[in-house]
């Protein structure tokens, strides 16, 4: 653990999810394999086409619409919707494809098991303090059976802009009803947790474990208040 400033009372916490609470990094990989087979299995037109069509009707969506990176769900949706048009698909075949592939996105990409400790460190902070949820992602918090622990969950996308801009962290102060100077919030990314966080008038806790430099950090924009390389840790902060 390592203190950049001196923490006020920290009377709340907010947390990133992916990559904060568990290791989402494996998880996604899976699910991109798993996506493409069974896009491909589903509707062998799509195989017709490399990843990196795929990948340029996702940027090129993105820069027609600039909302669309805000929420990732909306974005695959749209990404595989217009692809399929592309390929010979009728808007209704199209539409109704895409549906199809985000019912499964959404099942494999909360198909994993949250680390126990991650558990033992979430149930005794949620006895002690109210936590809320923020995330960029699409992960079900029930079905990874995290939900219990948050007042809250705010999702980027349906709740509003993706971090780092302050619509969530606001929406978070406002429920939590505490002067945002006393809410922690904990997360992995320099950009989109510490930068936002800081902005917002947070405290950040910058969640390191992959023993970055963060004074070589290409991301770093703004000091953490505090940095951790293990989740136990946070139980000190509010002893």
């Amino acid at each position: 653990m390592q203190f950049f400033r001196h923490l006020k009372p920290v009377k709340a916490m907010t947390f990133d999810l992916d990559d904060t609470l568990y290791d989402n990094r494996p998880v996604i990989l899976q699910v991109e394999a798993q996506m493409v087979q069974w896009l491909h299995a589903t509707h062998p037109v799509s195989a017709t086409r490399s990843f990196d069509w795929w990948r340029d009707i996702k940027r090129d969506l993105a820069k027609q619409d600039n909302w669309l990176p805000n929420d990732v769900t909306l974005w695959r949706f749209k990404q595989i919707e217009y692809g399929l048009g592309l390929l010979g698909y009728t808007s209704q075949q199209a539409k109704l494809a895409a549906e199809q592939a985000i019912e499964k996105v959404l099942s494999l990409r909360s198909d994993f098991t949250v680390p126990d400790q991650t558990h033992r460190v979430m149930r005794e902070l949620a006895q002690q303090l109210p936590l809320i949820a923020i995330t960029n992602g699409n992960v079900d918090v029930e079905k990874i059976g995290l939900a219990d622990y948050f007042t809250l969950v705010l999702k980027a996308g349906p709740d509003g802009y993706a971090k780092p801009h302050g619509q969530l962290f606001d929406k978070a102060q406002q429920h939590l009803g505490l002067p945002a100077q006393h809410i922690l919030h904990v997360g992995d990314h320099l950009i989109s947790d510490v930068m936002g966080a800081k902005q917002s008038g947070l405290q950040a806790c910058w969640f390191n474990d992959q023993q970055v430099d963060i004074y070589h950090s290409h991301r770093a924009r703004l000091l953490p208040d505090v940095e951790i390389t293990a989740l136990p840790q946070l139980l000190t902060l509010i002893d």
